[in-house]
């Protein structure tokens, strides 16, 4: 950072971070309200894909946080983006009824697609679903995966997120899925786009190593977790991969300020 008391912006992920189901994480209120109050920009990025933009706020909203759609920027927002771009003559989508109407506007096959959509479906993967996409697939179809998450925590504890069915798909194929949200550098870089900031000014607060730290720092963000959510001490000591800055939680009395320290002094520690 040039300058690590001022933090030029912030990336929130949601779920694990300021809620778990409709649990609101202790703390969570007052952190995103001190953002607001000291204007200081910011974004909610997240790889949810079973709700789509309008309804995830209006979740938050409910949940009495003041976020508006236009604050936030999912999985499923960037893929029509993306779709747009590469105007497939036929796709067919793996993906939550919640979030379908979002790609109202593509063609669909359910023989022959030039791109597969798989997003977050639940118990209704089976064995015959993932054999249906690894024939499509083979037949030449574009595996494109909303996000490739391995698990993530409910209220009820850890469950298989969707990274594991596409994992299967790419291991059978012998093909590599494009990933569309984190940790994939253009969902970060859309993100610094709409901050309108130096990469180096911004920081991402999350629960995934992985996705949140590792997806940002790629980029040139400051990756900072949380042990709120998904994370898991084990996990995180077996990763390749270093947070500038943990805290136990977004709740961390005085975030901003102490986020900006604590990445200060790793940066006088290297």
């Amino acid at each position: 950072m040039k300058n690590a008391h001022n933090i030029g912006g912030i990336l929130f992920d949601l779920d694990g971070v300021l809620y778990v189901g409709n649990q609101v994480i202790d703390g969570a209120f007052d952190a995103i309200r001190v953002v607001q109050e000291r204007h200081i920009p910011h974004r909610y990025v997240t790889n949810t894909t079973t709700q789509a933009r309008d309804a995830l706020a209006h979740k938050l909203q409910a949940l009495g946080f003041p976020i508006e759609p236009k604050d936030i920027l999912s999985a499923p927002a960037a893929a029509q983006v993306y779709l747009r771009h590469r105007q497939f003559r036929s796709c067919h989508f793996l993906v939550a009824d919640a979030i379908r109407e979002e790609f109202h506007e593509f063609p669909t096959s359910q023989t022959a697609p030039e791109a597969v959509v798989i997003g977050d479906i639940g118990r209704a993967w089976t064995y015959d679903l993932v054999n249906q996409v690894f024939q499509m697939v083979m037949a030449g179809a574009e595996l494109i995966a909303l996000h490739k998450a391995k698990y993530w925590q409910t209220p009820e504890g850890l469950q298989v997120d969707i990274g594991a069915f596409v994992a299967a798909v790419e291991y059978a194929t012998g093909k590599e899925a494009t990933v569309i949200g984190k940790p994939s550098p253009a969902f970060f870089q859309a993100a610094v786009q709409e901050l309108d900031c130096p990469k180096d000014e911004i920081v991402m607060i999350g629960d995934d190593i992985d996705a949140d730290v590792g997806g940002a720092q790629k980029c040139g963000i400051r990756g900072i977790l949380v042990r709120t959510g998904k994370y898991r001490q084990a996990y995180v000591n077996a990763s390749a991969i270093t947070p500038d800055a943990v805290l136990d939680s977004i709740a961390c009395h005085g975030i901003c300020d102490r986020v900006a320290w604590m990445v200060s002094a790793a940066e006088w520690a290297s």
